[in-house]
Parts: C-alpha cells; sequence; structure tokens
C-alpha cells in the first residue's frame, strides 16, 4: 500500500464515520467532514502536537473547528486518535440527548473538543484569543514551556460573518504568526453556491490585514503538508486556502447544498462506498487503519516526556506559578488585599463613578492577581480598564498586559473567550454596556462555555446624559439578566463595586458583566463589614426600626435615590426599608428563607431602576410600583433626564404615600 493509498483509506475512515453517524441520527451535516477529510488526516498524522493520554497538556497545538455544523469531523478525528471520552458508541449516539457527540461541539462534553462552536465565525474569533494567550504565556514563562500552534478549520459561512473582519484585523496587526487558518473553500452554502451571495476574494482581503494567504488542493496531501509547512514559517498569520468539494465521493450529491445539512440516504451512501472503495459496515474501520490512526494518535507522546523532562528542571517557584495559573486558582494575598481596601474605603466613604471606583478596584487587584489580561474597545478612558500595572500590549512586544482591542466589540468578547479556554490568564475588557448588543453572542458563548471572562460595561443608563437614547441602555439589563450562567453586576458605589469585582475573579465557571456608571456616587456602606453582601444577590441596605410599611428595592445608581426616599418617608414618619440588588443571579441561588426575608412583608414594595420593569415583579410582585423607564432616553444632561423620566426621589416618595393613602 503507498503513502497515498494509506492516506486516503485514512481520509475515508474521517468520510465514512460521519457519513454513518450522520444518517443513524437522521440528522446532521455529512458535507464538511467528507470534503475536508483530507486536510483534517495531514493535520492530525503530521502536524498537531497533542497526546490523547493527557489531553489538557497545556502546551498542546490547539485545534479549533470554526465550522462547528461540521462536527462529525472532530468526533470521528478523536475516537481514531484514541481519545478516551469519544468511543465509537459516543458516534453511534451523534445528536442524541446525554451524548457526547451533540449537534454542534460543545467544550466540556469531551476532551479534545477545545471550545463551543456553531453560530459561524465565533470558532475564528476564540482562535485568535487562544493565539494572544500563546503569545503572552510564552513571553512569561518562556518557550521551554509556552511554544504551540491553534490551527482553525473554518468554512465559507465562518468568512462571511462580520466577526471574521475583527478577528482576522486584529490578528493581522498583532502578528499572530502561530495562528493557521485552514479554509474549507467549497464553495457552497445552504441556499447553493457561494456565488450567488458573496464575490468577496478571500486571500486579497486576509493579505490586506498583513496575513500570508497561501492556496492548495484541499485534496493533495502533498501540497496541503507543504502549505502548513510554509505556514508554520511564516512571521505573519496564515490563511490556507484550500479548495474542495463538499461531500467528496458522493456520486449525485458531492458539489452541492444537498449534501450540507442533511443525511445522504441509503443509495447515495452505497454509492459512495462504492466510489471510494469502502466495502465495510457502517461504524466498521478495518484494523490496519484503525491502528495506523491509534499510531498517528501517539505521535507526539516524545515531545510530550520531553517538554514533562523541561517543565522539571525549570525553577520551582516559576513551577508552582505556572500551574496556579493554569488551574485558575487566584493568588494567595487576594482576598486580604480586597479585605484592606474594603476598610479603606470605610474610612474615607469617597463619592466617584462606579467606573472610577472599578478602576480603582482594579488598581488593588492587577497588583495582587498578575494573571488578569485588561482591555478595552476603544474606550479606555471611558471604561477606565488600564491600571498602572497594565502595560499595552503590541505586535512586538507581548510582555504587557492591556490589550487595545479597537472597535471591535464583537471580535474583542469571542477572544476574551479563547484566552480564557487557552487557561493560565483571566481576561476582562471594557466597553459601552449598549454595545453588550454588539458582544452578545460570544457573552452567552462565554456563559454556555461555563468560563471566567469578565465585562466592564461602563455608561449605563440615561445616567450617560447627552449622549442620548443611540447610546443609553434601557432593555439591555433584562436582556442580560436572561441568559443563563451569566451574572449581571449594578453596583451601587465603590464598595459593592469591590465586592463584585471579587465575586467575578473568584466564579471559575460563568461570566461576569459590571455595568456600571459615568455619573458620581456617594458611599453607601457607612461601616467596614468583611462579609461580602453582595454574594447575596440582594441585601438589606437599611433596615426599618419598626415594621416597615414599605420596602424600597434598587439597584446601582437607584439606590442612592431609593437612600433619600427612605429618608423623607421616615421623617414623615413612614416606617420604610431599603434593599440593595446588585445581582439578581445570585439572589436566586440564596435559601428560600433568605429570600422572603429579603423581600420581606411590607404592604407596598417599589423598584427603582433606570431600565425597564422586566424582572423587578420577583421582588414587587405584580400590584407592586416601579419608578423606572418605559421607553427610550433622550439627550439632555443626567440630571435633566431623570426628572424628565420621573425617576427621583420625589416619585418614590409620592408612590409610596399614595399606595399606604398617607
Amino acid at each position: 500500500m503507498t503513502d497515498l493509498d494509506k492516506h486516503q483509506r485514512m481520509a475515508n475512515a474521517i468520510r465514512f464515520l460521519a457519513i454513518d453517524a450522520v444518517e443513524k441520527a437522521k440528522s446532521g451535516h455529512p458535507g464538511l467532514p467528507m470534503g475536508a477529510a483530507d486536510i483534517a488526516t495531514v493535520l492530525f498524522t503530521e502536524f498537531l502536537k497533542f497526546d490523547p493520554t493527557a489531553p489538557n497538556w497545556t502546551d498542546r497545538d490547539r485545534f479549533v473547528l470554526s465550522a462547528g455544523h461540521g462536527s462529525m469531523l472532530l468526533y470521528s478525528l478523536l475516537y481514531l486518535l484514541g481519545y478516551e471520552d469519544f468511543s465509537l458508541d459516543e458516534l453511534k449516539n451523534f445528536r442524541q440527548l446525554g451524548s457526547r457527540t451533540a449537534g454542534h461541539p460543545e467544550y466540556g462534553h469531551g476532551a479534545g473538543i477545545e471550545t463551543t462552536t456553531g453560530p459561524l465565525g465565533q470558532g475564528l474569533g476564540n482562535a485568535v484569543g487562544m493565539a494572544i494567550a500563546e503569545r503572552l504565556q510564552a513571553d512569561r514563562f518562556g518557550k521551554d514551556l509556552v511554544d504551540h500552534y491553534t490551527y482553525v478549520l473554518a468554512g465559507d459561512g465562518c468568512l462571511m460573518e462580520g466577526i471574521s473582519q475583527e478577528a482576522l484585523t486584529l490578528a493581522g496587526h498583532l502578528k499572530l504568526n502561530k495562528l493557521i487558518v485552514i479554509w474549507d473553500d467549497n464553495g457552497i452554502s445552504i441556499d447553493g453556491k457561494v456565488e450567488i451571495t458573496d464575490s468577496t476574494n478571500q486571500q486579497a482581503r486576509f493579505a490586506a490585514s498583513g496575513w500570508n494567504t497561501i492556496d492548495v488542493d484541499g485534496h493533495d496531501p502533498a501540497a496541503i503538508a507543504d502549505a502548513i509547512r510554509q505556514a508554520q514559517a511564516s512571521d505573519k498569520p496564515t490563511l490556507i486556502a484550500a479548495k474542495t468539494t463538499i461531500g467528496f465521493g458522493a456520486p449525485n450529491k458531492a458539489g452541492t447544498a444537498k449534501v450540507h445539512g442533511s443525511p445522504l440516504g441509503a443509495e447515495e451512501i452505497a454509492g459512495t462506498r462504492e466510489a471510494l472503495s469502502w466495502p465495510h459496515e457502517p461504524f466498521e474501520v478495518p484494523s490496519d487503519i484503525l491502528d495506523a490512526w491509534r499510531i498517528a494518535g501517539l505521535r507526539s507522546a516524545q515531545a510530550h516526556k520531553d517538554w514533562q523532562k523541561r517543565f522539571a528542571e525549570a525553577d520551582a517557584e516559576l513551577r508552582a506559578e505556572f500551574d496556579r495559573r493554569n488551574r485558575g486558582d487566584l493568588p494567595a494575598g487576594f482576598t486580604k488585599a480586597v479585605l484592606e481596601y474594603k476598610k479603606q474605603l470605610a474610612e474615607d466613604q469617597p463619592t466617584m463613578a462606579t467606573r472610577k471606583a472599578s478602576e480603582a478596584c482594579l488598581g488593588v487587584i492587577n497588583e495582587v492577581v498578575p494573571e488578569t489580561i485588561g482591555g478595552s474597545a476603544d474606550l479606555t478612558g471611558s471604561n477606565n480598564t488600564k491600571t498602572a500595572q497594565t502595560e499595552p500590549v503590541t505586535p512586538d512586544d507581548f510582555s504587557g498586559r492591556y490589550i487595545h482591542y479597537g472597535i471591535r466589540e464583537h471580535g474583542m468578547a469571542a477572544a476574551m473567550n479563547g484566552i480564557a479556554l487557552h487557561g493560565g490568564l483571566v481576561p476582562y475588557s471594557g466597553g459601552f454596556l449598549i454595545f453588550s448588543d454588539y458582544c452578545r453572542p460570544s457573552i452567552r458563548l462565554a456563559a454556555l462555555m461555563n468560563q471566567r471572562v469578565i465585562h466592564v460595561m461602563t455608561h449605563d443608563s440615561i445616567g450617560l446624559g447627552e449622549d442620548g437614547p443611540t447610546h443609553q441602555p434601557v432593555e439591555h439589563f433584562a436582556a442580560l439578566r436572561a441568559i443563563p450562567n451569566l451574572t449581571f453586576f449594578r453596583p451601587a458605589d465603590v464598595t459593592e463595586t469591590l465586592e463584585c469585582w471579587q465575586l467575578a475573579l473568584e466564579s471559575g465557571d460563568a461570566p461576569s458583566i459590571l455595568a456600571l456608571t459615568r455619573q458620581n456616587l456617594p458611599t453607601q456602606r457607612k461601616s467596614y463589614e468583611e462579609e461580602n453582601l453582595c454574594a447575596k444577590g440582594a441585601y438589606v441596605l437599611i433596615e426599618s426600626e419598626d415594621e416597615a410599611a414599605v420596602t424600597i428595592f434598587a439597584s446601582g445608581s437607584e439606590v442612592e435615590i431609593a437612600v433619600d426616599a427612605h429618608a423623607e418617608l421616615s421623617e414623615a414618619g413612614i416606617a420604610a426599608r431599603v434593599v440593595s440588588v446588585p445581582s439578581f443571579e445570585l439572589f436566586e441561588a440564596q435559601s428560600d428563607d433568605y429570600k422572603e426575608a429579603v423581600i420581606g412583608t411590607a404592604s407596598v414594595k417599589i423598584a427603582v431602576e433606570a431600565g425597564i420593569r422586566m424582572g423587578w415583579d420577583r421582588f414587587i410582585g405584580n400590584d407592586g410600583t416601579f419608578v423606572g423607564m418605559t421607553g427610550f432616553g433622550a439627550s439632555a444632561p443626567y440630571k435633566a433626564l431623570y426628572e424628565h423620566f420621573g425617576i427621583t426621589k420625589d416619585a418614590v416618595v409620592a408612590a409610596a404615600k399614595e399606595k399606604i393613602g398617607a
């Protein structure tokens, strides 16, 4: 058997495992695995550095299937290479409830899946983050410990999605030369030929952004191998445009949209087996071919042993720090630093916008947590995410800790997910809350993947003032609170901001958003408490000495309004209490007894927030009073806007008095 014959049979093993799994599930996308099997075979048997027996080895190469609909390509590879999590039975249970082999690859379902993909272009964005993380870690720990590539298999759809432009321009600017994107250039999308909808010269597009580009026959293993070698030697990121036939081998459906997202059917499968000389039963891989794949799986075993030797010989302190960061543990001095600063805040009682409060907190955090990597989408001076410790990352110097992402919110959020997935770093970034809309798909995926990614989102309401309704979030609090496993924080003062930062950093399995103000706010906590009260999600800020007739719930900047209203109600002899609600999600995680106690028994319940009512009935009931927004904002100084929209102390007091008949 010649090398070419062996290659073709190994590639056909991928093709037919994908064909058979999709057919058995009666659902799926066989076209991409069939078309990209030659690319995958060359990459995984000749180039990719990995160890199926130690799948989380930190210096493995990363492979991202950005075209996640072709998931059976990845699952077939993982089975063939000997990854324990992907048995033949798992492949037979493709797309079934409880299987590791979900319709699109899901991070955490099994070792070997580096990220959750499916929303097209996200994998490319994640890979840029992974490549950034590799460069950052290599600078910190040296190339003896960190020296790996990030490979992406992307489809036409990935390159059409707008996020691809943000991702590729950032990668080109930062000269991420260890990022290699292989474009499965099959010219087909769901609606038919790509030429129906797009005529972009993709190679010219990438080249214009500082990429090396190579075009190759995606079914010629020698040419594919030569292209990858060229890419590895480049001083730029590389796009390999691999011309392929979708559904390669299918006698009637190859090269058409019919093979993209539907099972081939028994007749077409029979014809494909004949065309590709694969006379085996469904899910059967001949022993010599399976052996060849399993041997390929062991190809990097020596490289892993060599790495372990280098690691063992490294400085003990360096090893300990490397392990700590990759485990995701915070440094031992973190809690102490937070509490000391909290004591100082209780003494100083500063008045400041929570975006400035966040900057002050980050100054403390970044001093003791060296793995934080900050950034902003061209809003550094507005988001206040840069501190004295965070020098900029530049194309030629990755020793810094601050990434100027440019006006690329979506690409930034996807890259942050990739940095977190890579391990060893804690990404946070800044943007305006209104532009969470641009980040939302990536934020949702961070939540789905349980990743510690922290978004600092400032200018969080009409309180930003003159920039007007295009920039004033109204529905965004509710929309972000709706995402499962995302913690949305809206702190009321500097102490709550510090506590929310602590919680975001300590949350190893969920992303967080800190919604912060442009306008100044007074300190609401008047004394030091070691306990993190924001950890409860909501807590009684001001208790009533007598049985309360009124409870006022508020978040963020509106806690000040609630406190002022409480003072006026108290002067009028009306017993009231104030509950600060920095996080709906953390409140729901508390015991029923705690939640009942915080909500209380007051007959009048009022919520104050400069957003829409959605979600607040949990606290005030359907018959409660909501003081907030019912539509879009307007352009004016912020104090005039609060008056105009009736989000004031007087409005709260009047509502309370009306309800109790005072």
